[in-house]
């Protein structure tokens, strides 16, 4: 398809310029062209299988309307399996804090500590007790060995009471709840990002416009960048024509111009966006006087109101306006 549209508009070209260069009939005022547009190709994000198609070519479009979709399937297993890592890491985090020992906590395992103590200093008094009235034959052997178990189990409590309260105040319990969180807020931003990532799978017109092609159906794989939909907005229609090097003084950036055409209505403007800078046409002779005149110069004019609805590749005249007439550049 755009290799005939560039063969069409080489052909409209040549034509033009021929009749520019070889037959300037134009004593009348009016400069050969052709109506032209610039085509907003509306490509994909990322490669995908085109899920489906909205619109179909001729179709007028408002902006944000939808265009096409492409699948997901994939985009959407990531997003699952993202949003059940958030699930973890929001556990993991809860059960951090959880362990982290407020000063209260702190407070209760430090009097746990001291009654451990107390009772070892008890029992270690018994033992001595227990001891003297074995050794001189006042107590049974069993009695010693109740008071030893005691003093050895009361020694065994105060270690394990004052572990817990130097666990419990332990800097790394905070820096394991900050990596935790910081874990858990990139997970979110992964998150995110797919949902925005699935949300540009469903691609909408940029603009108001009219379909022009559409390039791709449901089921084809599109790489990312390559065009679906070619979208022509009303304000990118203008006309292209050429002017020869003794007119070109005569037309000037903003200048407004008359568009006729056959059978088209007579109240058709543009207003002209565009003069080259150099010809287009060179012949190899010298520039005579009449040798001059083959040399043209491309010029744009962007359409205005009703002259919008011309057709892509309508040949045209274009003339100044009469009310640009005597302006000065």
């Amino acid at each position: 398809m755009k290799r005939l549209l560039f063969l069409v508009a080489m052909a409209l070209l040549a034509v033009v310029v021929w009749r520019v260069a070889y037959h300037p009939a134009n004593a009348d005022g009016v400069f050969l062209g052709y109506v032209e547009g610039d085509i907003l190709y509306i490509a994909p994000y990322e490669s995908e299988k085109v899920a489906s198609i909205a619109v179909a070519a001729g179709s007028a479009v408002k902006k944000g309307d939808p265009l096409f979709t492409m699948s997901t399937t994939l985009l959407d297993h990531a997003r699952n399996e993202s949003s059940a890592r958030i699930a973890q890491l929001e556990a993991q985090v809860a059960n951090v804090q959880a362990a982290m020992n407020r000063p209260e906590q702190i407070a209760v395992l430090q009097a746990a500590l001291e009654r451990a103590e107390a009772a070892l200093q008890l029992s270690r008094s018994d033992y001595d007790r227990q001891r003297k009235l074995y050794a001189e034959g006042h107590v049974a052997k069993a009695a010693l060995d109740r008071a030893e178990m005691a003093r050895a189990r009361d020694e065994a409590s105060v270690k394990e009471a004052r572990r817990q309260v130097e666990a419990s105040r332990m800097a790394s319990r905070s820096q394991e709840i900050e990596a935790a969180e910081a874990s858990l807020k990139q997970a979110r931003a992964q998150t995110d990002a797919m949902k925005v990532r699935i949300k540009r799978q469903s691609v909408v017109a940029p603009a108001d416009g009219v379909v022009q092609d559409v390039f791709f159906r449901p089921g084809e794989i599109v790489n990312a960048g390559q065009p679906v939909i070619a979208l022509l907005p009303p304000e990118n229609r203008k006309v292209r024509f050429y002017v020869s090097e003794p007119e070109l003084t005569k037309i000037w950036l903003g200048e407004r111009m008359r568009v006729t055409c056959d059978g088209c209505p007579s109240d058709l403007y543009g207003r002209v966006s565009f003069i080259a800078g150099r010809q287009e046409y060179t012949p190899p002779v010298i520039f005579s006087d009449k040798e001059r005149a083959k040399l043209v110069f491309k010029a744009e004019a962007r359409l205005e109101g009703p002259a919008r609805a011309l057709p892509l590749g309508m040949p045209v005249g274009v003339t100044p306006a009469p009310e640009a007439t005597g302006a000065t550049q």
